[in-house]
C-alpha cells in the first residue's frame, strides 16, 4: 500500500513539508509506503476545460509543468493526503491550479481515501480546508478525519513543530488513514466489492 502526498508549497521544506513529515512518520510506522511529491516553485497553468484530457491517457495536453509528472505517480497510490499553506484565506493559487488539473484529467481516485491538511501563520485556515475537501466530495473519495481540523499553525517549520496540537492532529491523521486503508484491503480480500456506479447524470439548471 503507497500514500501520494502532494506538498503544495512553493517551498520544498517548509510549514506545510513539517507537517506531512509528520503525517508519513506514522504512515511508515503501520509499515505503508508514502513519497511527498513536490508541485514545485514555478508557474503551472490553470485549467482551460479545453477537453483535451478526454482521450482516454489520463493526462493533461499541457506538459510544461509537474502536474503529469503528478498523474503518473497517481496510478500507483491507494490513498491521497493534499497539502497547501493558506494565501488570503485559501488554498495557494498554485495548488488550487495544480489541483483542478489533477483532478479533471486524472482518473481512478474513486473509492481511495484522501486527506487535506492546511498550513497557516494565524487565519483563514478553515476556509481553505473546506476549498481543498471539495476535490475529495466530488471524487468518490473516503475523507480521512483527524481529531480536530486538519491545520497546523506556525510562521516557520520549528514554529509548527511547536503547535503541539497540530502536530498531534497530523500524527492522526497518519494513524487513521492506515487504518482505513487496511480496512478496504481486508474487505476486498474478504470479497467485499466496490459500489457499483451509475452512469454519470448531468442536469443544466436553465433549460
Amino acid at each position: 500500500m503507497k500514500v501520494l502526498l502532494i506538498n503544495g508549497s512553493p517551498k520544498i521544506h517548509g510549514c506545510t513539508y513539517t507537517a506531512l513529515q509528520e503525517i508519513v512518520k506514522e504512515l511508515e510506522k503501520e509499515n505503508i509506503e508514502t513519497e511527498i511529491f513536490h508541485i514545485g516553485n514555478k508557474p503551472i497553468r490553470g485549467c482551460m476545460a479545453c477537453g483535451g484530457c478526454y482521450d482516454g491517457s489520463g493526462k493533461c495536453i499541457y506538459n510544461d509543468d509537474t502536474v503529469n509528472i503528478a498523474l503518473e505517480k497517481a496510478k500507483e497510490a491507494d490513498g491521497f493526503i493534499f497539502g497547501s499553506p493558506v494565501h488570503y484565506a485559501a488554498a495557494s493559487g498554485q495548488m488550487t491550479s495544480f489541483l483542478d488539473r489533477f483532478f479533471y484529467a486524472g482518473d481512478g481516485y474513486q473509492y481511495k481515501p484522501g486527506a487535506v491538511i492546511v498550513s497557516c501563520r494565524r487565519g483563514g485556515s478553515t476556509a481553505a480546508f473546506e476549498q481543498l475537501n471539495k476535490y475529495l466530495t466530488i471524487s468518490s473519495m473516503p475523507v480521512v478525519s483527524s481529531q480536530y481540523w486538519n491545520m497546523v499553525h506556525g510562521n516557520t517549520p520549528e514554529e509548527v513543530k511547536k503547535d503541539l496540537e497540530g502536530m498531534q492532529t497530523m500524527r492522526t491523521i497518519g494513524k487513521n488513514m492506515a487504518w482505513l486503508l487496511k480496512c478496504i484491503k481486508a474487505g476486498k480480500e474478504a470479497g467485499i466489492s466496490l459500489p457499483e456506479r451509475e452512469e454519470r447524470v448531468a442536469t443544466n439548471f436553465i433549460r
